[in-house]
């Protein structure tokens, strides 16, 4: 089988959005503004790193700052995104349990929903995120929730368990001559770590309630926000009917029981309904945000995979889905059947019978190696069976790269043939005039006119699947919400 390969990501200089919380004094000029030729930038601005450059929490934060980074595509730069998440932070670090501590605030480049805080103030929100949240006082919300992870030291604390656990396991794995004993004093192990994460997770989200009220955000926002990433967990399963509980070594307690808690506490401000959500402003400040895959990844497009960079795509039949995964293009269908699609960069000149004899492919069958051509391109094809899967291997070369199909069924599929080749003749370089012509979703707001319904709406969404639900999701509406005229909604198109 053959090993994951990187997919060429870009990765933007990072910049630093510093948000210090600080009361400022007002400076009447008694009518008449007054500016002085003298005044111009510091020559030495105050960043996060500075600030925070005699804490060892920051240090810890910095050095893993360009993994975040590798790992999430990257930066997502975008002004009015930026000032937004600015201003949401600086007025939750005045009520916050370390008003001193400051803040580097990072919107990573990828479409899945998550957030997470580092020590030393390191923020992050994807822009997944952003385009699930409804209002400003949701994402608040979750920026209260990680804020509270930083000043309640809990990634240090978490960094001292991991290590003392990982010590734990290598006596347990070396030490114990019982293998069984072993991994079970392993796997207690890591159901401390996960009790230890999910105690402190429950204190970040009381917490947090506490910094939206006194922040003057929707303290009921927290509890919306988590059924609205329940739902979208669900609706991204491929078993909505799973039972996520029974997970034990999450890393978060299931959502039924923080959504409880964080309602509950946000009684204390209130009844619900008192308090403006800032939901205008936050849309004003989301318009136009990227959605789903960037240019430089490629796109997803129902049953396509278009990749406007490097000028490929391929298709694949009925009934299967398409991930694109940060290390490779992964399609499951009926059967138990995947398809796994990478590129690598190969500048030798030896043909594509001996690059697929090399050694990256395990089980390869003797003598099925073949030469071809697919979409008019230099190509080859294998089989290979490993346990208890067949897999049926596909080379594509052009220029100095190969493109490789991995198509997987349990032995003796049927369906293992006609899936490869459907998909392997599905490839084809794309002209010019289609490159130029594939754009990035975007998330767009509307104002509903008197005559739109959800599914007038949602059938005019461009790039998505599941149309109508997808619409009711990212717009926090029920199973029995309607539309009305005059209403802001979220919409995603080119």
């Amino acid at each position: 089988m053959p090993s994951p390969s990187p997919r060429f990501r870009r990765v933007h200089a990072p910049a630093t959005l510093l948000v210090v919380g600080m009361l400022l004094a007002g400076c009447q000029t008694l009518g008449s503004d007054v500016y002085l030729a003298t005044v111009k930038p510091s020559d030495s601005p105050q960043t996060a790193e500075r600030a925070g450059q005699a804490d060892p929490r920051t240090r810890i934060g910095a050095s893993e700052h360009p993994r975040i980074l590798a790992s999430y595509g990257g930066e997502y730069r975008d002004e009015r995104t930026e000032k937004l998440l600015a201003r949401i932070v600086g007025a939750l670090t005045v009520v916050s349990e370390n008003p001193q501590q400051a803040y580097r605030i990072t919107v990573l480049n990828s479409p899945a929903v998550n957030a997470f805080a580092l020590p030393g103030g390191y923020l992050y929100v994807t822009r997944g995120l952003l385009a699930l949240a409804n209002d400003a006082s949701e994402v608040a919300a979750v920026l209260a929730h990680e804020m509270a992870h930083v000043t309640a030291n809990h990634g240090i604390e978490r960094r001292q368990r991991e290590q003392a656990e990982a010590l734990n396991d290598r006596v347990a794995s070396e030490v114990l001559t019982d293998g069984l004993t072993g991994k079970q004093a392993i796997a207690r192990g890591k159901l401390r770590l996960a009790a230890f994460s999910r105690n402190q997770e429950l204190q970040a989200d009381v917490i947090g309630v506490r910094m939206l009220g006194q922040a003057g955000y929707d303290p009921y926002a927290a509890a919306r926000f988590l059924e609205s990433m329940d739902a979208y967990s669900h609706f991204t399963s491929v078993d909505a009917s799973a039972d996520q509980s029974l997970d034990f070594l999450s890393s978060h307690p299931n959502a039924p029981q923080r959504v409880e808690l964080a309602r509950s506490h946000a009684r204390a401000f209130g009844p619900e309904g008192s308090v403006d959500r800032g939901r205008d402003y936050y849309l004003d400040g989301i318009n136009g945000l990227l959605y789903g895959d960037s240019p430089k990844e490629g796109y997803v497009r129902g049953k396509e995979f278009l990749h406007p960079v490097l000028g490929v795509r391929f298709e694949v039949p009925e009934g299967f889905r398409i991930d694109n995964k940060a290390e490779a293009v992964l399609a499951t269908g009926p059967g138990d059947i995947a398809i796994r699609f990478d590129g690598v960069t190969e500048a030798s000149s030896r043909d594509l019978v001996a690059y697929i004899g090399s050694g990256w492919v395990s089980g390869l069958v003797p003598g099925s190696v073949r030469e071809t051509t697919i979409g008019g391109l230099p190509a080859a094809t294998a089989r290979a069976s490993a346990d208890q899967w067949d897999f049926d291997i596909s080379v594509v070369k052009v220029k100095d790269r190969i493109y490789r199909f991995l198509t997987a069924a349990p032995n003796g599929s049927a369906a293992l043939t006609p899936t490869a080749d459907a998909v392997r003749s599905s490839f084809r370089q794309l002209t010019a005039g289609e490159m130029q012509s594939l754009q990035p979703l975007r998330i767009r707001i509307l104002v509903s006119a008197a005559n739109d319904t959800v599914a007038s709406l949602s059938a005019r969404m461009r790039g998505t699947d599941r149309k109508a639900e997808l619409f009711r999701l990212i717009n926090a509406m029920g199973p029995n919400s309607v539309v009305r005229p005059g209403d802001r909604l979220k919409f995603i198109s080119e």
